[in-house]
């Protein structure tokens, strides 16, 4: 190798996502419709179907799909928490359910806020202590530096360094959030995972946890990871948007330009249903989510989609590029090239 071909290859190397999923599926055998529960007669449940996926470091990414979509399912697959059926799900390179058995590094470069944030934390336990816990499971800081790491975690997330010698259940629904993200951080993750995590809370907190995480991701260099059914919230958030539909991602691309001119017929429907302040509530989209024991034939979305034609029902799509930066599976796309 030349020492001109150098700074290439490291630069190849640099643009390798830190997660990519290729083809991935995730099957679940289910009792048959009908059948007894402990029957054995059973039929395969697409939970993921053919899932594609590139994270680059760095970025914002907010996976969006109502319930049902395969948001959960996609996120333990991502987290390494359940092996794929099919595919490969890879982190940097190497499929992740290798990458979490080597060691730790990725326990500590991957953490994650729960959609039940106070359900994940000990309530036996103090902020300060579960502030702790990953602190020395990782080794980050010697035991005489933790008292002042963990005041500067609080402080981070505005939260009183006192409020260390207090205990979850006397925090309200935000704050609780803010311990969550607190304890997330001290692992000094470079990627970090949020599940609908400011979900159930009022418009006026939701709002200054949404400008804390913004203000983390971009101050940190974290590559975050938000999922959601909340197109506000994603708008908001994230630099990149994926939209999920019954098992597959059908569109990708810089959040503002799908939210703002959708390609796939399902965008623009979750795009519609958006409330807007002084304007009327939209109609439904009409049609009911097939079950995804019975897809139909060609495109999961033909059923419901208001542009579907006759090659719609023959046809499944492949998620597929479109323009330089976005990528969509369908056959009649809202808006061309």
């Amino acid at each position: 190798m030349t020492m001109q071909a150098l700074p290439q290859a490291a630069a190849q190397i640099s643009e390798q996502p830190i997660f990519e999923l290729i083809e991935v599926e995730q099957v679940f055998e289910v009792p048959k419709p009908g059948r007894r529960l402990f029957s054995r007669d059973t039929v395969g449940l697409r939970a993921l179907d053919g899932v594609r996926l590139s994270i680059s470091k760095g970025t914002s990414l907010a996976i969006v799909g109502e319930s049902g979509s395969g948001k959960s399912t996609l996120l333990r697959v991502l987290l390494g928490l359940d092996r794929p059926s099919g595919g490969r799900a890879l982190y940097h390179s190497k499929p992740i359910l290798e990458a979490r058995s080597r060691g730790t590094d990725f326990a500590r470069d991957v953490a994650m806020v729960y959609q039940d944030a106070r359900g994940s934390l000990d309530p036996r336990m103090t902020i300060g202590a579960l502030i702790a816990e990953p602190l020395r499971h990782f080794d980050i800081v010697p035991r005489e530096e933790e008292a002042a790491r963990i005041a500067q975690l609080l402080d981070r997330v505005g939260l009183p360094a006192d409020a260390a010698n207090r205990f979850t259940s006397g925090l309200s629904g935000g704050q609780v959030r803010r311990v969550a993200i607190a304890r997330a951080l001290a692992s000094e993750p470079s990627v970090l995972v949020a599940d609908e995590a400011v979900s159930g809370l009022d418009v006026s907190t939701q709002a200054q946890l949404l400008i804390l995480l913004q203000s983390l991701q971009r101050d940190m260099g974290l590559t975050l990871i938000f999922i959601t059914h909340d197109l506000g919230v994603a708008s908001y958030l994230c630099e990149e948007i994926a939209i999920m539909y019954l098992g597959r991602i059908v569109e990708t691309g810089p959040t503002d330009a799908v939210l703002n001119a959708p390609t796939h017929p399902y965008s623009a429907a979750l795009r519609a249903a958006a409330p807007q302040f002084f304007e009327p509530l939209s109609e439904p989209l009409s049609g009911e989510i097939p079950s995804p024991l019975d897809l139909p034939k060609g495109c999961r979305f033909s059923t419901r989609c208001p542009k579907a034609q006759a090659d719609c029902q023959l046809k499944d799509p492949q998620l597929g590029k479109f323009g330089s930066q976005r990528a969509v599976a369908c056959l009649q796309p809202l808006t061309q090239i």
